[in-house]
């Protein structure tokens, strides 16, 4: 599966997945995003028990604000439409995946 675009109209599905539900809060002008992009793409292709979403914070500010977005690149993790883990930072794949396996 795939990434999805999220934007204020679709979130609300996204939000109430049954998966768990990884979010890349990202800019396409910030350089760890670049880096952090391609691991959640790799994510999303091989775990399809997962929802991974991109959230540019420059097309949805109001999204980033109610995640308290300070810094990007943020992933959260969502599970059963509650946020229960969040990490600003490039992170690498292995400490993601630890995230979405709380």
């Amino acid at each position: 599966m795939s990434t999805i675009a999220i934007n204020k109209n679709n979130f609300d599905s996204v939000k109430n997945s049954e998966k768990p539900v990884l979010l890349d809060f990202y800019a396409d002008w910030c350089g760890p995003c670049r880096m952090v992009s391609p691991i959640v793409d790799e994510i999303a292709e091989e775990n399809p028990q997962y929802l991974v979403g991109k959230i540019n914070v420059d097309n949805e500010p109001e999204l980033a604000q109610s995640f308290g977005v300070l810094s990007i690149p943020t992933l959260a993790v969502m599970k059963n439409g509650k946020v229960i883990d969040q990490s600003a930072g490039a992170k690498p794949k292995a400490q993601i995946l630890a995230m979405l396996e709380r």
